[in-house]
């Protein structure tokens, strides 16, 4: 069973569903993706939640959370981060995606209310590094029709791969995702440099790479996880 509630952190109302799990449970912040309302993490929170207390956040300018005339930048966002752990029981961090950039961010500026990391998926895209994979038009062009009105059907043209209810939850939700913010998110893949920040992971963390994704480079040496 799953709720949704509001909070006020980092001077900006924050919103985020909790999936309670076993009494006792350590607790889990759930960070998403770009353009991926907290709902829309539903199949996965349910699933964590056999082992945390999951707290799936809306990140600022998507969802519920307070959006407009923000600022939306990966420091913004890493302090949204650390605010609303402080309200926490030192939660795990799970990232997703640009998630995961917010966490490694949100661990070079205060890691004190952290107890840990997952990192899934963190584009490693940056200055002077290869390019994010995916490119601007798949996610404006999609924000763009969602906000006029769209149908599954119509999203299905951006994510073939997807399950129905999956597909129907981003043609019900994408409209949320306020387009500046959005953009400043995926320039931000290029402009910010999250590699100064990785050799001051202090906290236990874990690189996860999903099978066929391509904002990681397997084939690149990188730093082993720290437990």
């Amino acid at each position: 069973m799953s709720f949704g509630y509001n909070i006020h952190a980092n001077g900006i109302r924050q919103h985020l569903i909790r999936w309670d799990g076993p009494e006792g449970a350590p607790q889990l912040l759930l960070i998403p993706g770009i353009t991926s309302p907290a709902i829309t993490w539903g199949f996965v929170a349910e699933r964590l939640a056999e082992r945390f207390e999951v707290h799936v956040l809306d990140v600022r300018g998507r969802g519920l959370s307070e959006t407009g005339d923000l600022d939306y930048t990966l420091d913004a966002l890493a302090d949204d981060a650390i605010a609303i752990a402080r309200t926490m029981d030192r939660p795990v961090v799970m990232g997703h995606s640009m998630g995961a950039r917010i966490a490694i961010r949100a661990n070079a500026r205060d890691p004190e209310p952290f107890a840990g990391f997952l990192l899934v998926d963190p584009p490693m895209s940056g200055p002077g590094r290869r390019a994010y994979p995916s490119q601007w038009p798949w996610y404006g062009d999609s924000i763009v029709m969602a906000a006029r009105g769209c149908s599954t059907e119509e999203m299905r043209a951006f994510c073939p791969t997807w399950s129905d209810e999956q597909v129907a939850l981003r043609a019900e939700w994408l409209h949320t995702c306020h387009w500046g913010a959005i953009r400043i998110a995926f320039d931000g893949f290029h402009t910010d440099d999250i590699h100064q920040d990785i050799p001051g992971i202090a906290k236990p963390a874990r690189l996860v790479i999903a099978g066929g994704a391509t904002v990681v480079d397997a084939a690149r040496p990188r730093p082993r996880s720290r437990s």
